[in-house]
């Protein structure tokens, strides 16, 4: 196809492209990419060992089949794309046009046919990721809204898909595990965990302290009770899946602890 034959979309593309390979720009959040990239390959690996009847099993993910997640997880990355857009064209695109959409696309996506939901988890992380690396330096510091109403640079939806891809990935119910995850991953979620509920003010305290390494404690609120563990139990418990191998020092049971997101 010549250039002559191209239309407004596809000759606006093909000048983004230029004549080589791209990469992600010097001011990118690099570490945070990584983990996205790496998130996606280990989500990819996960689904690739369901075979198509294994989609109707539920998830861990109460009421959601594993259809409603693959939806999810495809549909998610097609929304943080559209912040990536709006930081890179200035136009405002939100994550979802309407209070709806989200579920609706969920519910929507979870009836495709299983080829068809593995194409869009994998076509849309392939657009997410060409939408990064066409970033500038300075639009990577470009506001957008997240779909809660925060007001966040850019170079957030890194984070944001890197915490979708590989929690949900453990949400497949089928080997996937918080052992699986790089350390810095373990760490940034339970730091995140504590971002999320000090910005809500959630009631309650607690004390964290790792047994699998030198890490001393993280701590939330005060007075709270302190709960033992590996870290990546630990950043399993307070992400909301569950406890394992975890024990409240001086004895008792777990405290209850908020929602993460």
């Amino acid at each position: 196809m010549n250039a002559e034959t191209l239309g407004p979309e596809e000759r606006a593309l093909r000048e983004r492209q230029g004549a080589g390979a791209r990469y992600d720009a010097p001011a990118a959040p690099h570490a945070h990419l990584d983990l996205a990239r790496r998130g996606t390959a280990y989500f990819a690996r996960r689904l690739g060992e369901l075979d198509d009847d294994d989609m109707d099993a539920p998830s861990l993910l109460p009421g959601w089949s594993r259809r409603h997640l693959l939806a999810h997880v495809g549909y998610n990355a097609r929304a943080v794309a559209r912040l990536v857009e709006w930081a890179r064209t200035g136009v405002e695109t939100p994550m979802y046009a309407s209070d709806t959409q989200r579920w609706d696309e969920i519910v929507l996506g979870s009836t495709l046919p299983a080829r068809a939901l593995r194409h869009l988890v994998e076509h849309a992380a392939v657009h997410l990721n060409v939408e990064w690396r066409d970033l500038t330096d300075a639009q990577w510091d470009a506001t957008v809204v997240t779909a809660q109403g925060r007001t966040v640079p850019a170079r957030e939806t890194a984070w944001m898909r890197a915490k979708e891809v590989w929690v949900h990935a453990v949400d497949l119910d089928n080997g996937g595990s918080f052992l699986d995850f790089p350390t810095e991953m373990v760490d940034e979620i339970i730091a995140d965990v504590f971002r999320a509920w000090t910005r809500r003010g959630e009631p309650g305290a607690v004390v964290l302290r790792a047994t699998d390494r030198d890490l001393g404690v993280a701590a939330y609120g005060e007075g709270g009770p302190t709960v033992e563990g590996a870290t990546p139990d630990l950043a399993r418990w307070i992400a909301g899946r569950g406890a394992r191998r975890l024990r409240v020092v001086g004895g008792g049971d777990l405290p209850v602890i908020a929602r993460w997101f």
